[in-house]
């Protein structure tokens, strides 16, 4: 199978199924000599973890990472950092009547088409569960950004049809994670909570967008032609699990725009070259230009839901299905950590490979 790994210079690969004895992943091209603060990949794999509210799956695991190899004493030694994380709550026995039958919108039939085998307990390698290691290799490629002062924040910006109006610049991204939806509007979060309450009662499901904001990029990180800044970012996001949909700055919401309107215009204050606004979400050519990055992510409802639906087993007859065990009514509030850890990644990696560029 191809495709486990990402990035050119700092790169993960992961590895492991869903309902397998463990998950895990290599990160390979992380720079000698970064004090590793475990404390803070903790508090990432936290926020991903299953079970942590009533609005998301119950699913119980601890989530703790062992580290296998390339730290010592702390450090990180350039090796390849190896790690493993333990599966401890999967109920494998939910997913016996999906065996033989393709689940509406999941992954069972172009698998089992592509690859003549699939595990069916919880998806396999294409359940979430594999995001997981993705925060594990985000957490510690922040560590690399907040040694050049780069923040990440992602929040969620819109449940169903309740979206959040306000522009980032007027929010306080430190209330984030004041409450179970992330959403740094407490009015809106309540409307949102609620609204994935109802949906959950019904045995439905229910999608939205998170935005995220990335500071203090400098200037020159991309490529102009495939390797674009933004190219990388919109592969990292659609790899997602549930994610259908990206948009850079005002890609969308400028539609209706004129090139006269929606052109950042350059300015120098203080010696300094800048843009005047940021409609194009501080990418232009595939470079990032030294303004913020935002750009928001769309999620679709997921896929299993606990009422019944219509389908055909693999000998092409129609059954009847309906979902059971413990998912997500709605998967915004664990994609937020999973969507800073992607964008790390693709910054990070950038960071590095402009290190080794000769200009």
């Amino acid at each position: 199978m191809a495709g486990n790994s990402f990035g050119k210079i700092f790169e993960l690969t992961t590895y492991g199924e869903s309902h397998g004895e463990a998950i895990g992943g290599i990160i390979d091209g992380c720079p000698a000599g970064l004090v590793l603060d475990v404390d803070k990949v903790s508090r990432a794999m936290e926020r991903r973890k299953p079970g942590q509210s009533k609005i998301v799956t119950q699913r119980k695991e601890d989530d703790q990472v062992i580290f296998l190899s390339g730290v010592f004493e702390g450090i990180t030694t350039g090796t390849p950092i190896g790690f493993q994380i333990q599966n401890e709550d999967h109920k494998s026995k939910d997913y016996d009547h999906v065996k033989d039958v393709f689940r509406p919108n999941h992954g069972d039939f172009t698998y089992q088409k592509k690859y003549g085998v699939r595990d069916y307990q919880g998806g396999g390698r294409y359940s979430a569960r594999e995001t997981a290691c993705r925060v594990v290799g985000g957490a510690v490629a922040q560590q690399i950004l907040e040694k050049e002062e780069i923040s990440i924040n992602s929040y969620v910006s819109q449940v169903g049809s309740i979206k959040l109006g306000t522009a980032y610049g007027d929010l306080d991204l430190g209330a984030i994670d004041d409450n179970i939806v992330r959403c740094p509007d407490s009015e809106v979060a309540e409307k949102m909570i609620a609204r994935i309450e109802e949906v959950r009662k019904e045995g439905d499901t229910i999608g939205g967008i998170v935005t995220g904001i990335i500071q203090g990029v400098p200037v020159g990180l991309g490529e102009p032609v495939f390797d674009k800044l933004h190219a990388d970012l919109g592969k990292a996001m659609l790899s997602i699990n549930a994610a259908k949909g990206f948009d850079l700055g005002w890609a969308f919401e400028g539609l209706g725009m004129k090139g006269s309107e929606f052109n950042d215009s350059f300015v120098a204050e203080n010696g300094k070259i800048s843009t005047k606004s940021n409609n194009s979400g501080g990418i232009q050519a595939g470079i990032s230009n030294g303004r913020d990055i935002y750009f928001q992510v769309v999620f679709k409802p997921v896929s299993t839901i606990m009422q019944k639906q219509m389908t055909v087993n693999s000998d092409g007859e129609e059954v009847e299905i309906s979902g059971r065990g413990r998912h997500d009514p709605c998967v915004l509030p664990r994609a937020v950590p999973i969507v800073d850890a992607m964008a790390a990644l693709v910054v990070a990696d950038h960071l590095l490979r402009s290190r080794t560029t000769k200009i």
